[in-house]
């Protein structure tokens, strides 16, 4: 069984797909990349730390993970890409298997 949704056309996406994976993808990253920077605060650093750092470092780190995605990100837009198109193709037949 292979993970790769390649059997899948990616061309019928719509665009509102495209922009809801891209979101998704960038929501993982973020979510991956939380850890790194909370270990990352050196409060000796250029900024020194602190609660105001605290404060902006999940923005800056949301910030980073959605240009990651806009950039291409790891993959995992075109596999949730792939099963939405699966899913609206699965509900499409259903609909038309009930008239």
């Amino acid at each position: 069984m292979s993970i790769l949704p390649m059997a899948t056309n990616l061309a019928s996406a719509t665009p509102r797909m495209r922009q809801a994976a891209q979101q998704f993808e960038g929501q993982v990253l973020g979510l991956l990349l939380q850890p790194i920077f909370a270990s990352a605060s050196n409060p000796r650093g250029g900024f020194g730390g602190g609660a105001a750092e605290a404060q902006w470092r999940p923005m800056m780190t949301e910030a980073y993970a959605n240009r990651m995605a806009q950039a291409g990100g790891f993959g995992l837009r075109d596999m949730v890409l792939a099963h939405m198109i699966r899913i609206q193709e699965a509900q499409q037949t259903n609909q038309e298997n009930n008239r």
